[in-house]
């Protein structure tokens, strides 16, 4: 990672942990009085080949000891209903501002992977994670839809996780190396932009413009 995209992630993560403490506060009691404890998530992602780090988010499911991969339809009865509603707005990634401050992710990049991909699929993740994972990237708001709808028809654990691998994540890493070869401070800052604007869903125009963005990867073969 460059020294300017380490000061872009320190400068505007410090910024907005300050600007959004009250609303990380109400976030958080809300998440207490009405889901209980832990109101915190803690996940082991990966932001290298070998290296793993603890990511924080909210908590917006309920508890299960076994739970394991990413979430498919198996798994959307154990979403809250603050949960839900936290998820729609990406409010329950707040607690990843912490994470970019300590340097585990930056703001923009690939999504940090769970270890269980990256042993599936280590050649992949090799080529993927020479980018620092981020919050948000290019593959998180071109692809995020199309694998919703993906794992929307998963009813098991085991077919969640053979979609997510056969289908999600070489198309998912095929956008992330296209933003690591065009990755530039200029071009992390439209992406911040453009997550903001697709959150706020106050930009019609570029949610039309990733429309076609997903219509075409689809095309390409990326599903």
């Amino acid at each position: 990672m460059s020294l300017g995209k380490r000061a872009l992630d320190i400068l505007v993560s410090a910024l907005l942990l300050a600007l959004l403490s009250p609303v990380i506060l109400v976030v958080a009691l809300a998440v207490l009085l009405r889901d209980g404890r832990p109101v915190f998530f803690a996940s082991e992602r990966m932001n290298g080949p070998e290296s793993a780090f603890t990511l924080w988010k909210f908590r917006t499911m309920r508890n299960d000891p076994n739970d394991a991969g990413v979430t498919g339809a198996d798994k959307t009865d154990r979403i809250t209903g603050t949960g839900r509603w936290l998820r729609k707005r990406r409010l329950d990634e707040l607690p990843q501002l912490w994470n970019v401050l300590r340097g585990d992710i930056s703001l923009v990049g690939p999504r940090p992977p769970l270890r269980l991909y990256v042993e599936e699929a280590p050649e992949l993740y090799a080529r993927v994670l020479r980018n620092r994972p981020g919050i948000t990237g290019l593959a998180t708001l071109v692809y995020v839809r199309h694998e919703e709808a993906v794992l929307s028809g998963c009813r098991s654990p085991q077919e969640t996780h053979d979609a997510y691998l056969r289908r999600c994540v070489p198309a998912k890493a095929h956008i992330d190396l296209i933003y690591g070869q065009n990755r530039s401070l200029c071009f992390d800052l439209v992406l911040l932009w453009r997550t903001l604007r697709t959150v706020t869903r106050s930009d019609k125009r570029g949610r039309r413009r990733f429309a076609r963005a997903r219509r075409k990867a689809a095309q390409h073969g990326l599903s």
